[in-house]
């Protein structure tokens, strides 16, 4: 045989037997899909399901169990994936699935049930936020998130917006998990009267302790309206200038508002966008 024959075939068996290696690689490591990732929209990152399609929370979904049912899911598919894949910057301990009433499987978020939006076509289109003052993009990091169900204090009474005995559901501010958030009502603007200089007061109405720099709020809030000041060494989320507490017999559980009616209803009322201005 040719030098120069041999040298071709050794050339092209060569070429065969590393396109082959690539391919038996390829077959052992396939690209993997995230089944949820962070997306990026006009509104900024936000948890993205099948087809980088965005996903929403449910603001009466606060206390964890899935409110929206019937038609309601016609126009907002649940999210649920047996199996989930996550994307970068996602932690799988922030996931988990719920049954909901009506036996479908959901999966959650920090708690909060997902959903899709049926007008949203592609991915990156947000048409589902703030629908009807109660749905949210799921963003990974909100520093404050609406909430809607009906208020009841400590004292088992049902209470609307107002402070008043009532019923029906009320928009509130809570934290990324759900906690109730609330002002009071002796407080002056970015100035906290409550907290004692060795928290030793702390307990009963914990100051909602945050970074100096706020993160995501839902697009039904400004910014504006929210700062922070320092309280004895720490930094406290105000809104409208009210400083911000959680209430200790709420117990950390979320959707929990008992501390409404404590003392009495009107000095530890929630938030909300129509919250007036702390006074000065």
């Amino acid at each position: 045989m040719k030098p120069y024959v041999y040298m071709n075939r050794l050339a092209l068996l060569t070429t065969l037997v590393v396109v082959t290696l690539l391919s038996c690689k390829d077959e052992e490591n396939p690209t993997t899909v995230s089944s949820v990732a962070i997306g990026t929209t006009t509104l900024g990152n936000v948890l993205t399901g099948e087809g980088g399609k965005t996903l929403y929370f449910f603001a009466p979904d606060v206390a964890g169990d899935a409110n929206c049912s019937g038609t309601c899911k016609d126009n907002w598919p649940i999210f649920y994936q047996e199996t989930l894949t996550l994307g970068n910057n996602l932690k799988a301990a922030d996931f988990a699935t719920i049954t909901r009433a009506d036996g479908a499987k959901q999966t959650t978020y920090k708690g909060w049930p997902l959903y899709y939006f049926k007008n949203d076509a592609k991915a990156g289109d947000v048409a589902g936020e703030n629908v009807g003052n109660v749905w949210m993009v799921a963003k990974p990091n909100y520093t404050v998130q609406l909430a809607s169900r009906q208020l009841v204090g400590s004292d088992g009474k049902s209470y609307t917006f107002d402070t008043k005995e009532g019923t029906g559901n009320s928009l509130f501010l809570t934290d990324s998990v759900g906690r109730t958030l609330y002002a009071f009502a002796f407080d002056k603007n970015n100035k906290n009267n409550y907290t004692k200089a060795d928290f030793s007061n702390d307990g009963t109405w914990p100051i909602f302790v945050t970074s100096s720099t706020l993160g995501e709020i839902p697009s039904a809030l400004k910014k504006t309206d929210f700062a922070t000041i320092t309280v004895f060494g720490k930094t406290q989320l105000t809104y409208k200038g009210w400083p911000l507490y959680y209430f200790g017999s709420d117990n950390g559980q979320r959707g929990s508002t008992k501390g409404v009616s404590f003392p009495k209803p009107g000095v530890w009322p929630v938030v909300n966008a129509t919250s007036v201005n702390a006074p000065n």
